[in-house]
């Protein structure tokens, strides 16, 4: 039985996870920085240890050299990210140990304006990245090179992850249509996010602690769908109209970083992965969500700008 220490884990991502990993027979142990937030771990058979990565992050050194394999899903502001992750390598240095290390597409995006972009990016493509991800792109490096340095160290790269929960662009256009009253795209709305289900994540992070191999990135997308699609799917569930928005229309409707993530393309490619984990995903149609009562409640009440 492999134990599994997954710093997040209390977390939407970090907590699919742990929860997989206990299903498939893993020991796993997550950071709690709250009396409620461990019981729910314990809820869940993750075993919670009381700490917090930014405040005491010596005692969560510890855990890992404890651990057989780290799975660092937590998010953190990227100075605090690079300083965990830094001492994570510098802890599990030669041990062999595996250590793996959640990005996300963001680091590919492309500011087009809610315009389309032929770009889609592979594995080891070349980009130039994001300039507000440039200290994530710098972690990817670092952890990549540390197989090198006797860890077993990997990075998971997903594009928009959907599943329970108000996470995504479904959920933020269901927002707009609670302050404008209608369904909101940026300018042309041909903007695309690629996008995956929480489970699959979850599975391909199992299948990359099974079999991943040292210095890998993972790419992990099941589609992916132009924003004012999904606009156009909202309006029709709620009967409402479409509206093309501005930059600072979008700010006003779902805050500065909100209008970003609505108004870029961030599109990616994933055979390699696919074929080097035995991956693929159970879920290729996030407008599935359309209807779900959780979505449209986000559409009658006026809820606080922002992502």
């Amino acid at each position: 039985m492999t134990h599994v220490l997954v710093l997040g884990a209390t977390g939407f991502v970090g907590g699919a996870i742990a929860r997989h990993l206990v299903e498939s027979g893993h020991r796993v142990s997550g950071v709690a920085r709250s009396d409620i937030k461990a019981a729910h771990l314990t809820d869940a058979g993750i075993a919670p240890i009381r700490g917090d990565i930014e405040g005491d992050l010596p005692s969560i050194l510890a855990e890992a050299r404890a651990a057989h394999a780290v799975i660092y899903a937590a998010q953190l502001a990227p100075p605090a990210e690079q300083q965990a992750v830094a001492g994570l390598l510098e802890t599990l240095a030669d041990s062999g140990k595996t250590f793996l290390f959640l990005s996300g597409s963001g680091v590919l995006c492309q500011r087009t304006g809610g315009a389309w972009s032929a770009d889609s990016f592979a594995e080891d493509d070349a980009f130039v990245p994001e300039p507000l991800a440039a200290a994530r792109v710098e972690t990817e490096q670092r952890m990549r090179a540390a197989a090198r340095k006797g860890v077993r160290a990997m990075v998971v790269r997903p594009p928009l992850i959907w599943g329970p929960g108000n996470h995504g662009h479904v959920s933020m256009v269901y927002r707009s249509v609670s302050i404008t009253g209608a369904a909101c795209y940026v300018g042309e709305g041909l903007a695309t996010y690629g996008n995956v289900h929480i489970d699959d994540i979850a599975d391909l992070f199992g299948r990359a602690l099974q079999s991943g191999e040292a210095g890998a990135l993972y790419h992990a997308v099941a589609g992916e769908i132009p924003n004012r699609w999904i606009a156009e799917a909202v309006a029709r569930d709620l009967g409402v109209s479409t509206r093309s928005v501005t930059m600072a229309e979008a700010t006003e409707i779902w805050g500065e970083f909100g209008a970003l993530i609505m108004s870029v393309s961030s599109r990616m490619c994933d055979a390699a992965s696919r074929a080097a984990l035995g991956w693929s995903p159970n879920h290729t149609d996030m407008l599935s969500e359309i209807g779900e009562p959780r979505l449209r409640a986000l559409a009658t009440s006026q809820t606080q700008k922002g992502v």
